[in-house]
């Protein structure tokens, strides 16, 4: 069975993590699909997004990666995917998810949307939240994966201090991330 786990992953999170790792002992095939969204100033490339998630998913044998645009449905039937999978973290994931899997289900009656509820210590965390702290200078070292936090650091702090390293153990740091969206 292949479902797919569409988003954004503007930057891949550990909660977003989480919900790949229990997907994938779920299904026996899962795809993660960054969606290519013109309307939207990301952080980073759609490339650069899967080069990230490609790295912190390598211990996973039934995983694949892919981006696409359009809706998330003719998607998944390209893909031959039955299942949607969404993660939620707070009630008002749920309505807006539930709204979403009740819509795709009048466009496609073949594709299922399951719902995992993130683990509890990732239920605040979104690639807003990230992305917010990491332009006020915050370190983001323990909401994404190491490599991920490092090309933060890079794509944020570089710009403005080209002649230091970048590093998240100094506060004063003020991090200069133009142009980027906040968005869960």
């Amino acid at each position: 069975m292949i479902a797919i786990y569409p988003g954004s992953f503007d930057p891949i999170t550990l909660g977003h993590l989480d919900v790949i790792q229990r997907g994938c002992k779920l299904f026996e095939r899962v795809v993660v699909a960054v969606l290519r969204n013109p309307n939207k100033m990301p952080m980073f490339t759609v490339q650069e997004r899967l080069d990230q998630i490609r790295i912190s998913t390598q211990h996973l044998p039934n995983i694949e990666l892919d981006s696409f645009d359009g809706l998330t449905v003719n998607y998944a039937q390209i893909r031959q995917a039955v299942v949607i999978i969404r993660g939620l973290r707070v009630l008002s994931d749920f309505e807006k998810e539930l709204q979403m899997a009740h819509t795709n289900k009048t466009l496609s009656d073949k594709i299922e949307t399951v719902f995992l509820a993130t683990s509890t210590e990732y239920g605040f965390l979104s690639s807003s939240v990230v992305k917010e702290i990491a332009r006020f200078g915050g370190s983001v070292d323990h909401l994404v994966p190491k490599h991920v936090a490092k090309d933060i650091y890079n794509k944020c702090y570089a710009k403005t201090h080209p002649e230091s390293a970048p590093t998240s153990t100094n506060p004063a740091l003020k991090m200069n991330c133009p142009n980027v969206e906040l968005e869960a």
